[in-house]
């Protein structure tokens, strides 16, 4: 198994691969847990209207593109990758409200 270095140490396609790797196991994990939060918004809100909050998302995205910019990676990226995880949170919790509902 290779060992998972920093990305700046790294001086094999293997190494670069393993970090990968890991981060994307980790990144799966805090998804699991955001998605959670949803869960618990469904069950929370009161009204199936309340789902969908444009200045939540608005903010949360502006959040995302300003961790990008203190991080050093491209804000774009950030603002785009977070409009479509934010979309499909969106879409999950819509499914969880309704299935409370019955």
């Amino acid at each position: 198994m290779t060992a998972i270095l920093a990305p700046e140490d790294c001086t094999t396609m293997a190494e670069v691969r393993a970090g990968v790797d890991a981060t994307d196991r980790a990144i799966g994990q805090l998804l699991a847990t955001r998605f959670g939060y949803m869960r618990a918004a469904a069950r929370i809100k009161p009204e199936r209207g309340h789902v969908r909050d444009q200045p939540r998302k608005a903010q949360v995205i502006a959040n995302a593109m300003a961790d990008a910019r203190a991080h050093g990676w491209p804000e774009q990226a950030a603002a785009d990758v977070w409009e479509t995880l934010v979309e499909a949170s969106i879409a999950y919790e819509f499914d969880r409200w309704d299935d409370i509902q019955r």
